[in-house]
């Protein structure tokens, strides 16, 4: 898994008011929880633009007033008209212990389905997994070979090493739509 090099410093005051001061000054205010104590601190909105904006996910190697964390971007919020990052919080993470997060999939191969003219389409852009994080890829890669028109890729029928998948059993993951050719070329048939 990739890493992202995060350097921020404590900040004093939390609240609206502190908050917006920060904002005034290009910061983006932060927490980082999971470990012994909560630490509350800022990073530059430039710094944070390769993190955020991007479908990857890192392992954040942070660093606040010289201090060292693990951690990794567990949410964050936007503006709602301009966008802009908000807030972020950050899950301290360790060696031996499980942590939950989402993954991009990556579907891999030409569908049978797809040969006969249906159309594939990704449903789940991400999985949601639980583990420890040494044991991440950096995506979940899904077969689709075997996938005939019509059929679906469904959660419960995947499973990757060392990891545990939180999504719903019957979520669908991937499919192969019926296309209008096809459709006509099925009818004829």
């Amino acid at each position: 898994m990739k890493t992202f090099q995060l350097e921020g410093s404590k900040r004093e005051g939390t609240g609206k008011k502190a908050a917006k001061a920060y904002r005034k000054e290009s910061l983006v205010p932060c927490v980082l929880y999971g470990g012994e104590e909560v630490i509350h601190f800022t990073v530059s909105k430039e710094a944070t633009r390769k993190l955020i904006y991007t479908p990857e996910i890192y392992i954040v190697n942070l660093s606040v007033d010289g201090k060292k964390y693990d951690a990794i971007l567990k949410d964050s919020q936007y503006h709602p008209v301009t966008d802009e990052l908000l807030h972020a919080d950050f899950l301290q993470i360790f060696e031996d212990k499980p942590v939950t997060i989402e993954i991009p999939i990556v579907l891999e191969g030409l569908a049978e389905g797809v040969k006969a003219g249906g159309k594939l389409s990704l449903e789940m852009r991400k999985l949601k997994v639980k583990g420890l994080y040494k044991n991440f890829p950096e995506k979940l890669t899904v077969n689709v070979e075997t996938l005939g028109l019509g059929k679906t890729v469904q959660v419960g029928k995947l499973a990757f090493d060392n990891l545990e998948i939180l999504n719903a059993k019957d979520g669908v993951v991937a499919a192969v739509k019926l296309t209008r050719a096809a459709r006509g070329l099925a009818s004829k048939g």
